[in-house]
């Protein structure tokens, strides 16, 4: 039987397509640029369709993007779309589920998490810094994207809204609260370094491994 790989489960028909990704990847790229490595290779959790992927792999060119997604349907988006990047830095995307004990990617220089934190269990933000720990060494950046909550600051009535749907609709959805991802940051080895306000209401989160003060 021929093998199979993630570029032939792809194809124009697999893409998927998130209205969001135009508008935020520049935003989210300028950050990018300031705190990801030089060298190295980007592991991204919960790639989605996988536009951010290729968008940051062809403007992020000296680095390794790995891109990796729970759910089968998106890997196939992530493929289609890699099927038609000219570059040499993106990588097949692999399964991967933020909860699993052992992740399919042994190493890496940066782990990048966008939006999955408010659409996932908890249990999952738990897993992408226990995950994280495994495959990053000292000094490397965890980088969260999303919309968040935090304690000294008036949440935006979008927000609020957004967040009550995300819970109509799934009990273990909501926006979460930044200082609590702080805390389950801090019991796996990681402090947060730096904090971005982003548009439309979102944030930015820089958690770096080791004994890096905040």
């Amino acid at each position: 039987m021929q093998n199979t790989t993630m570029d032939d489960l792809g194809g124009e028909g697999a893409k998927r397509h998130a209205p969001a990704t135009l508008r935020n990847r520049d935003a989210i790229l300028a950050v990018l640029r300031r705190e990801l490595p030089e060298r190295g290779a980007v592991l991204e959790v919960a790639s989605g369709s996988g536009e951010h992927a290729v968008f940051f792999a062809q403007n992020l060119s000296v680095l390794d993007w790995q891109p990796s997604d729970p759910d089968a349907e998106a890997v196939r988006s992530i493929a289609a779309y890699r099927s038609e990047f000219d570059g040499g830095n993106m990588r097949e995307p692999v399964m991967l589920d933020a909860r699993d004990a052992h992740w399919p990617v042994a190493e890496a220089d940066a782990v990048l998490c966008i939006n999955m934190v408010h659409i996932s269990p908890w249990s999952a933000t738990h897993g992408l810094f226990r995950g994280s720990a495994e495959v990053l060494g000292e000094g490397a950046a965890v980088i969260l994207y999303g919309p968040f909550f935090e304690a000294d600051v008036d949440p935006a009535p979008s927000n609020l809204a957004f967040s009550a749907n995300l819970t109509a609709r799934n009990p273990e959805w909501r926006i979460r609260d930044v200082e609590d991802i702080d805390r389950v940051a801090m019991a796996t080895g990681f402090r947060r370094t730096a904090r971005y306000e982003m548009p439309a209401n979102n944030l930015m989160l820089v958690y770096r491994a080791g004994n890096t003060e905040t």
